[in-house]
């Protein structure tokens, strides 16, 4: 009988989420520090709730992911490589290198149109300011937690309901139009998954939204087309 879960990679997985959400936990604070001062709960109280609220939700989306990697064809290839050694041509040189190269291409275009729309006044970092250590930290959240969430789960999940609709005998993973689709869809839900952030920042006019989700949105499309071609764990190098 088929094991439905290959847990090793699943409680991997959920822990380095958890470890995640803890790590991001200073530069949250500091980003709704006033927001925090109006609750009643003890800060700690509220972290903690968060941390648990946070890992429930990693345990079932992450369950999800890894079951409908099956069907799509997407996957982990480097730790599935490790975990079953029969698995073989995983190149981890070169996927870590175009995962490394692309993320440094993607950070700097992102850099470079964060200025363009300081000049046009949108300036994110007006009104707070993060030590560099809080924004080091932060980035294991969004290499680790946000691309389980966007590509183990969403574009997994959105790869699966297109090939169901499309009723495709072809092999999911070589279908342009699904693959494609699906990235853009993610893309998109990614930048929009961000204006609560910044929401806290400035106020949502329609060219900050145009930001956030043409900012969120070009990284979504590199990061999923390297989980589409690379991998998982490509996605992740190339987002920290």
């Amino acid at each position: 009988m088929l094991r439905i879960m290959n847990w090793k990679l699943y409680f991997i997985l959920l822990t380095a989420s958890i470890l995640s959400v803890i790590a991001v936990l200073p530069y949250a604070l500091t980003l709704q520090g006033e927001t925090l001062k109006a609750v009643d709960l003890p800060i700690p109280l509220l972290l903690l709730i968060s941390i648990i609220q946070s890992s429930v939700m990693f345990a079932v989306l992450i369950f999800i992911g890894l079951k409908l990697t099956k069907t799509t064809g997407l996957g982990l290839p480097i730790l599935e490589s490790y975990m079953d050694k029969n698995k073989t041509g995983i190149n981890i040189k070169a996927i870590s290198k175009i995962s490394v190269i692309l993320g440094f291409i993607t950070g700097s275009v992102l850099i470079i149109f964060d200025y363009l729309f300081t000049i046009m006044g949108v300036d994110m970092m007006e009104q707070v300011s993060f030590p560099i250590w809080q924004g080091f930290l932060a980035s294991f959240y969004g290499g680790i937690g946000e691309e389980i969430l966007l590509r183990l789960f969403m574009m997994t999940l959105i790869v699966w309901i297109f090939s169901k609709l499309k009723k495709s005998k072809d092999n999911i993973i070589n279908n342009k139009f699904i693959m494609w689709s699906s990235i853009i869809i993610a893309s998109l839900i990614f930048g929009l998954g961000h204006l609560p952030a910044t929401a806290a920042l400035t106020a949502l006019t329609p060219l900050v939204i145009f930001r956030a989700l043409l900012l969120n949105g070009i990284g979504g499309m590199v990061f999923g087309w390297l989980y589409w071609k690379k991998g998982l764990e490509s996605s992740m190098i190339a987002h920290f």
